[in-house]
């Protein structure tokens, strides 16, 4: 399945780009919010999960070029963020990604929607938590 093969392929390189992460998040200065360092993994499992089921049914049902369009985008903006954020240091690039991906999420449900709305639903706690990751990266380059 093309779709769980590109959610592992940016799993994977995010995962390489974050080595290290739990020792460099434990180090930052955190917002009362942040939660342990522990959370990240399984919260992105089971997004990632969701990415790839929800990029699969809507094309089986028709999502057509603009469907998988918005997948990819919003797809290659995670993909960005962690090496922005963990191997540089860039906590205010990282912060303008990955406002631009709560925006490709949006667009990517939007779209979606129109023809499934299983599949835009799928991507709901993929835009939630990416929200809460936004309000966290943000306190952190304010603390930064």
């Amino acid at each position: 399945m093309p779709f769980a093969a590109a959610v592992a392929l940016v799993a994977v390189l995010g995962a390489l780009a974050a080595s290290g992460s739990a020792q460099t998040y434990r180090a930052l200065d955190l917002p009362p919010y942040a939660p342990p360092s522990w959370v990240f993994g399984p919260v992105w499992t089971v997004l990632y999960v969701l990415i790839a089921v929800a990029g699969w049914l809507a094309w089986r049902v028709g999502a057509g070029r603009s469907g998988l369009v918005a997948w990819g985008v919003q797809l290659l903006l995670n993909l960005a963020w962690t090496p922005l954020f963990f191997a540089a240091d860039r906590y205010g690039w990282a912060l303008v990604d990955i406002v631009a991906l709560l925006g490709a999420i949006v667009v990517t449900m939007v779209v979606f929607a129109r023809s499934s709305r299983a599949a835009a639903w799928l991507l709901a706690p993929y835009l939630a938590w990416v929200a809460f990751a936004t309000a966290l990266n943000a306190g952190i380059l304010a603390l930064d």
